[in-house]
């Protein structure tokens, strides 16, 4: 029996994905090559935006043409917003509409020894590890709340074993994501008293004390989630646990952040990212940018611009605003013309590039340690790989296997990667 799977979206899909064929290669299946009609198709599907839900169908679509005898099982995001209309795509038999029956759909499929988690992760030297599902905050501009409403973490057991199997198969870092990674274990503390309150530094230290040659970093968090505790996991652990936190900020305006019914301030956003380098050796902290927000003036925008200096942000995600029906936001006065969005998007990302260039030239003659990816696209003879603080690494090939750590003194950057000074590189 032949599979194809395709995933569309975040990390925790792509985890979920993974956790499916895993299962079903465990009984027989094998992934389809290139050429080969697949038996089974698993298409996650993802709903952030308008874009996503199209991609989805195109998907599942250009599936049932290349694979007309297929089965295609159809789950994520969009398929638990819409389910008669993925009901409804051609070769589609089974819409998954809720991620918790994802065992149960392994049983369906005869899997009887259904896994508590996977055991690798195809393709890549890092692997993504899902701790929670769910989110139960109301960004006005979000849908995910809609579809993934009910949180979920996942037993701490569960997941130590899990990143046991993945370093021992090769994997040399893990990222810990989840829908709402900083309520890890929020769902427990409901009824249990505060002083025996399950928090995602308790996670964090439990995996950075495991053995073996390997890294974690954590994905997307919220500001108010970066604890005191948090930090002082990662300054307990510098060689462990990546110095990099991507917090999601998405304005830097207050009255932006209240129309978006965010948590906080920019103030106490800027507070925080102040509070990680008090206690870090020069973290990169990344973050997520909507601009364009229904009735964002000049101002508000420039504000935005203002609080990312402020920050220091190593690199920017930047997303225009788009409306997603069935979201407060959609329906707000004061939206903006596509042109205005687009040329907000290039100013701030000539901002996060100045940014990035000034943390790039705070790293020279640091010693980083970089995770060897492969090689480079445009830099013949060379390697690149992800450093622990999140900037990408050029190193010569000869000397980085790829798939291994390689610690390097950080030299000169170049359109956005990091070379490595001469005569400085040793393996880890």
């Amino acid at each position: 029996m032949k599979l194809k799977t395709v995933t569309l979206g975040c990390k925790v899909n792509q985890y979920e994905t993974e956790y499916l064929r895993e299962g079903l290669l465990g009984i027989g299946y094998r992934d389809a090559q290139d050429a080969e009609g697949a038996d089974l198709c698993i298409v996650n599907t993802c709903t952030v935006t308008a874009e996503g839900d199209s991609k989805s169908r195109q998907v599942v679509r250009r599936l049932a043409r290349e694979n007309p005898s297929s089965k295609i099982v159809v789950m994520g995001c969009y398929a638990t917003r819409d389910p008669a209309a993925v009901a409804a795509l051609p070769n589609v038999t089974e819409v998954l509409t809720d991620k918790r029956e994802l065992p149960d759909l392994l049983g369906r499929f005869g899997v009887t020894d259904v896994p508590t988690g996977i055991s690798g992760f195809a393709r890549r030297h890092r692997a993504y590890v899902k701790v929670q599902d769910g989110c139960m905050l109301r960004c006005s501009f979000c849908i995910i709340p809609h579809v993934r409403p009910q949180l979920t973490s996942r037993p701490m057991e569960h997941i130590l074993d899990e990143v046991r199997r993945l370093v021992d198969g090769g994997h040399r870092e893990v990222v810990l994501t989840g829908i709402h990674l900083g309520h890890y274990g929020v769902d427990w503390n409901r009824y249990e008293p505060k002083e025996r309150w399950t928090r995602l530094s308790h996670l964090v230290r439990a995996i950075a004390e495991l053995p073996g040659d390997f890294r974690v970093r954590l994905s997307s968090i919220e500001a108010t989630e970066v604890t005191r505790e948090l930090i002082d996991v990662m300054a307990e652990h510098p060689e462990r646990v990546c110095p990099h936190l991507h917090i999601s900020m998405q304005s830097g305006s207050d009255s932006v952040l209240r129309r978006m019914r965010r948590r906080w301030g920019a103030r106490r956003f800027v507070d925080r990212c102040g509070l990680v380098r008090e206690r870090l050796d020069r973290p990169a902290i990344t973050t997520d940018v909507i601009v364009g927000f229904p009735g964002e003036t000049d101002a508000e925008f420039a504000e935005t611009v203002d609080v990312c200096r402020q920050a220091g942000f190593s690199k920017i995600h930047i997303f225009p605003f788009s409306a997603r029906r069935g979201t407060p936001a959609a329906d707000l006065p004061g939206q903006l013309p596509k042109a205005v969005k687009q040329e907000r998007g290039r100013e701030l990302a000539r901002v996060e590039a100045e940014l990035r260039d000034e943390y790039f030239g705070s790293l020279r003659g640091m010693r980083l340690r970089v995770l060897v990816e492969g090689e480079a696209a445009d830099l013949p003879g060379m390697h690149v790989g992800t450093s622990c603080r999140y900037a990408t690494v050029a190193i010569p090939a000869e000397r980085a296997p790829s798939a291994e750590f390689a610690v390097v003194e950080a030299g000169a950057a170049a359109d956005g990667i990091l070379h490595v000074a001469e005569c400085k590189l040793t393996t880890a």
